[in-house]
């Protein structure tokens, strides 16, 4: 009995005239029908998609047409991992915004909150956009490459793995937490805190950047200043007051967000705790507020505005059927009064 080999399957137009031994634009044209190429090639290329499950990528045809598309923004918040409330998020929304309006296309918000728990399939399915934007991995990592596996275009704010099959745009979370602890260290703090949630992708690489600092200072690593906030209201702030009252000390704490850091704030003043001649605290993301709260926060920047043109830029180049690389952004400390003592 003979055995049937099935063919390897195309997803590029690229790779389906390399076989066919015809120009892109060619393949383009004869499964579109256009009388311009003559019958006989129209029926080679069409067998020959078929002979390899090729499927036209009619996102990109219409994007290729100039048509207006529908952008989906969708927001991966397993319990308090990503709140769609955040200043952070609320920025880069809005640098996203402006670089589809420039461009004259459509962004559809959704506030569904996406988990592992949960199949992202169907409501992919049912969201009706052309492309999609994912803020953030939080628990769903697998999930989005069984997307991208689908040929699904999509772009995710987050940071960059080894088995990734999706492309990244994201700030360089290791760089940013080894430079939020060394910054702490190089002014004299030995005990430092970490506030935030180190399970997911980001927060897991900042949390590495924190103990290369840690260790190349020549501190032993104290697993009680390691505070995960809860996922409740003002979780941030009750994570930090529980662990104060049951005697952990310390005299430095980066916090994963800046959100995080003035929950940190507000928990340890009731306390008579002074911001920053007993506790210096450094934020992340350089929020505007951050600026303006009493005291100043000192904050890890990442590039929201860059962000959003790269996001968007990426993924239109995905609808056109490029090749696409994902892009690391540059991180950098931005010093304020809340981890300087005052001479």
């Amino acid at each position: 009995m003979t055995k049937t080999i099935d063919k390897p399957k195309i997803t590029k137009m690229s790779d389906l005239a390399l076989i066919a031994g015809v120009s892109k634009s060619t393949v383009s044209r004869a499964l579109a029908g256009n009388v311009l190429v003559n019958k006989e090639t129209r029926d080679r290329i069409a067998a020959l998609a078929r002979e390899h499950n090729y499927r036209i990528n009619t996102k990109a045809r219409n994007f290729r047409t100039k048509q207006s598309l529908t952008i989906g923004l969708m927001v991966p918040s397993s319990q308090s991992k990503w709140q769609i409330n955040d200043p952070f998020f609320l920025e880069l929304l809005g640098s996203i915004a402006v670089a589809l309006n420039e461009r004259g296309h459509e962004l559809l918000l959704s506030s569904a909150k996406l988990s592992a728990e949960h199949g992202i399939d169907e409501l992919v399915s049912q969201s009706h956009c052309d492309g999609l934007i994912f803020i953030g991995q939080a628990d769903i990592h697998q999930q989005l490459n069984d997307l991208a596996s689908f040929n699904h275009a999509m772009v995710v704010w987050g940071g960059k793995l080894d088995d990734q099959k999706y492309v990244t745009v994201g700030g360089d979370n290791h760089k940013g937490g080894y430079e939020a602890t060394k910054h702490l260290l190089s002014m004299g703090y030995q005990r430092v805190a970490i506030l935030g949630d180190y399970s997911t992708v980001e927060g897991s690489m900042r949390f590495a950047g924190y103990r290369q600092a840690l260790e190349e200072a020549g501190i032993a690593f104290d697993e009680s200043l390691c505070i995960q906030p809860e996922a409740v209201k003002n979780g941030g702030m009750k994570a930090v007051q529980k662990c104060f009252d049951a005697g952990v000390r310390f005299d430095a704490l980066f916090a994963f967000s800046d959100i995080l850091a003035m929950a940190a704030i507000r928990g340890l003043t009731p306390r008579g705790v002074s911001i920053p001649d007993d506790v210096a605290v450094v934020g992340y993301d350089d929020i505007a507020l951050a600026g303006y709260y009493l005291p100043p926060i000192t904050s890890i920047r990442q590039d929201r505005e860059l962000g959003g043109q790269l996001l968007v830029e990426k993924l239109l180049a995905l609808l056109e059927g490029e090749q696409v690389d994902s892009s690391l952004l540059e991180t950098t400390l931005v010093v304020r009064q809340s981890s300087v003592k005052q001479q």
